[in-house]
């Protein structure tokens, strides 16, 4: 499978997974900026941040939302870490998270919370596949560490 991108950020255009070749990379989709459980998810990303740098590793947070609406959650919740725009979630569709469902009765297709871990060549060493927001950040931190050991 191929894992790699090209996608803007709220902060720089053109990321790709080489864009971090180098350290870990810690990237998570999550469904949409400013709803509760992603807000959970990305302030536990964001008050963990210092202790992923301290193991060379960027955090990346994906969805679907405008680089204008990152930019306003970022700011919002003073997030230090880039959200990548994946509007046509075609990123998404890629590492296999999304799935049908409903929404107020209509049939929708949902973003499935997952994350994925990736070395410092940019292999894939982990994945975490439909994820609570509460805690996950926290369990992401104790595997980047178990590697160090």
């Amino acid at each position: 499978m191929d894992y790699n991108f090209k996608l803007s950020s709220n902060k720089r255009d053109d990321l790709s997974l080489e864009s971090f070749k180098g350290q870990k990379l810690v990237l998570y989709f999550y469904p949409k900026d400013n709803t509760s459980g992603c807000t959970t998810e990305a302030l536990e990303f964001t008050e963990l941040y210092d202790k992923f740098k301290a193991l060379n590793t960027e955090v990346v947070g994906v969805s679907r939302d405008s680089a204008k609406s990152h930019d306003n959650f970022s700011k919002k919740h003073n997030i230090p870490f880039e959200l990548l725009v994946d509007k046509d979630r075609q990123l998404a569709d890629q590492y296999g998270i999304l799935k049908p469902g409903k929404m107020y009765g209509k049939d929708v297709i949902r973003t499935i919370r997952s994350t994925f871990v990736f070395d410092e060549d940019s292999n894939l060493i982990k994945e975490f596949r439909d994820v609570k927001p509460l805690g996950h950040a926290q369990e992401v931190l104790d595997f980047i560490k178990s590697l160090e050991k």
